[in-house]
């Protein structure tokens, strides 16, 4: 499992434009990766999964969304649905 906890936004401020994360696991102590080389991470095995600290501390997943129309992107998943916690960390 990898901890997401800075995003790199171009060209709008909503979940599609998240360029690049900055991540770290127990192995790694910081990489960073490319939107479309997380996605493809997250989808090659059900063993590849990717959270953030939400508020409080939380640990709110983080999966691939897939809307029609628009590039393969990754969103933050609580309970009660799709949070914008990832938009809400640090700016690359």
């Amino acid at each position: 499992m990898i901890q997401i906890t800075a995003v790199r936004l171009e060209g709008g401020n909503g979940h599609e434009h998240v360029t690049h994360v900055l991540w770290s696991s127990q192995a790694t102590t910081a990489a960073l990766a490319s939107r479309q080389g997380l996605v493809d991470w997250l989808t090659s095995s059900d063993a590849n999964r990717a959270m953030l600290l939400g508020e409080g501390a939380q640990v709110v997943p983080v999966e691939v969304v897939r809307p029609a129309g628009v590039v393969p992107h990754i969103r933050a998943r609580a309970d009660d649905g799709w949070t914008d916690d990832l938009l809400a960390l640090p700016r690359l």
